[in-house]
């Protein structure tokens, strides 16, 4: 549903452009015939029907957040014609979205505008009383850009597959999300975590909507991938998102600690001062009334500054996974997992001189990456463990055990724990199947699960190429996800700490108790 009340909104079904809100009502009329309708509490919108899935875009959850910038989100305006859900909403404006060309078949950029509060629903049935499973994705791009609208979310083949309702959620980004300012301004106390509040709100929503949609409110699960996974993590520890989901997957993004707020002053100070505002509460209001397009040009030149979740004590009171799994989750299942050559296209696909590395260049490139470890001891023992590798793989390998699949097994231990006390059970996946695409340079990179996720193979050939191998994939990892969506269970053994029993996708896929095992040790050892 295209948003009446900013200047870019132009609804095609209609023909005619939105100016103002107070016309909302006035403009819309009656939903095409055959057009598949839902009620919102908001009120009434109509969709498109394709392969027997009704699909509603740019829904309004939130009311528009120009003009209230850095202050909580708000229920929409209520309407009462029938409003087109046909075209996907604004996003956030955006921060570092250039991605390398392995994700190029995934793009699908909209306009930019604080306007950005909109989901899309995905359905196989409305007003049926289906009580499906409610799966509600929340992107990557960290926290500074990414949508809901990338063409590999598409819910339709998941629907298909599984009877299920899937939904997918813009939110605010970078500073419009993640700003702290509650030290300068008490007005703006809740500023640090505007964008995790939105989806908050977007779930509300979904509790308060998604019987329409045959969708059932109690089985309602949020996943995520890389910094979508730190938004699960951060939505698992966060009262005010407290029984709005029932299950939680975490994809190549466990969030263990939140931006502290002597961190996130400091960072604040310096956006302050890239701009010349002071640090003062004087600073902070200019902030707020910033045109929204001089305050994203300003953002990529300002140094060490940081966007996410903050520890505020207000939305967010404790760390999402620091000291232990937060107990006020404690009775949701997780499913965790990550892929094994994460910064493959993370940091290959910004630096192509990577993949040239040799066994006299790997120690100097990879030493300042892994934390602080003797890298002498860690290449040498990672070329016993894999004598096959090259020093480009080594150094995916050692990379993504640090920055990615260390924080994964952190998590799920910790889940693991809670779960031996009695709460809800952590399993484990690690998604190791090799694209063939560039030759396999990218071997498992960083989001490659999402076309076997969703079952959209077809619309990730920049990312996975397309044959049989990705298809036979595609029905496992996505019957795991409906699966665990719809019974807190993706079909093996739990996480434990004396198994670790872990799903390994491939060709074939199987289970396999602690998997790469010494290479877990290794990094453990020398942390």
């Amino acid at each position: 549903m295209t948003n009446p009340s900013t200047r870019r909104d132009v609804i095609t079904a209609a023909g005619v452009s939105l100016i103002a809100a107070p016309a909302f009502a006035q403009i819309f009329g009656a939903a095409p015939k055959g057009a598949p309708t839902a009620a919102t509490r908001a009120g009434p919108i109509y969709g498109a029907t394709r392969d027997g899935v009704h699909a509603f875009r740019g829904v309004r959850y939130g009311a528009t957040t120009a003009g209230r910038r850095f202050m909580p989100p708000l229920p929409p305006a209520p309407w009462t014609s029938p409003a087109p859900a046909l075209e996907f909403g604004n996003s956030s404006p955006q921060l570092g979205a250039e991605r390398p060309t392995v994700y190029a078949s995934w793009a699908n950029p909209r306009p930019e505008s604080e306007d950005c509060l909109f989901l899309n629903v995905y359905t196989p049935g409305l007003r049926d009383g289906g009580k499906r499973p409610v799966m509600v994705w929340f992107h990557g791009g960290g926290y500074t850009s990414g949508s809901g609208s990338s063409k590999y979310m598409d819910g339709t083949r998941l629907c298909r597959r599984g009877d299920v309702v899937v939904v997918t959620v813009n939110h605010r980004l970078n500073a419009f999300g993640f700003t702290y300012l509650a030290h300068l301004d008490p007005t703006l106390a809740d500023s640090g975590n505007v964008g995790t509040m939105d989806m908050a709100q977007a779930l509300r929503w979904v509790r308060d909507n998604i019987r329409e949609f045959g969708g059932d409110p109690n089985t309602v699960m949020i996943f995520g991938q890389s910094g979508g996974g730190g938004k699960v993590s951060t939505l698992l520890a966060a009262p005010g998102a407290q029984g709005l989901f029932h299950r939680a997957v975490v994809q190549s993004g466990s969030g263990i600690t939140s931006i502290t707020t002597q961190a996130a002053e400091a960072s604040t100070g310096r956006l302050l001062q890239s701009l010349n505002l002071p640090v003062s509460a004087a600073g902070a209001r200019q902030l707020a009334a910033m045109p929204q397009p001089r305050l994203s040009a300003a953002l990529p030149n300002a140094a060490n500054v940081s966007f996410g979740p903050v520890l505020d004590y207000r939305f967010i009171q404790r760390h999402p996974f620091q000291p232990d799994a937060p107990p006020i989750s404690r009775n949701i299942p997780m499913l965790i997992g990550g892929t094994t050559d994460e910064t493959a296209s993370l940091v290959g696909g910004r630096d192509e001189s990577l993949f040239a590395l040799t066994w006299d260049t790997l120690p100097g490139r990879l030493a300042p990456n892994i934390g602080g470890r003797n890298v002498t001891r860690i290449v040498s023992e990672l070329r016993r463990i894999y004598p096959q590798k090259t020093p480009p793989e080594i150094y995916w390998t050692a990379t993504t055990e640090v920055q990615f699949r260390s924080r994964s097994i952190l998590q799920a231990e910790r889940k693991a724990a809670q779960a031996a006390a009695g709460g809800a059970k952590p399993y484990m996946y690690l998604f190791a199947w090799q694209s063939p695409v560039d030759g396999g340079k990218w071997r498992a990179p960083h989001s490659v699960e999402h076309a076997f996720v969703f079952d959209n193979v077809a619309v990730s050939e920049s990312m996975v190429g397309h044959g049989p191998a990705q298809d036979r994939l595609a029905a496992t990892v996505s019957s795991a996800w409906i699966k665990f969506a719809r019974t807190g269970n993706p079909g093996w053994a739990p996480y434990t700490l004396e198994k670790r029993s872990t799903m390994v996708f491939d060709d074939p896929s199987r289970v396999v108790d602690d998997p790469r095992s010494d290479q877990r040790k290794l990094f453990a050892q020398t942390a």
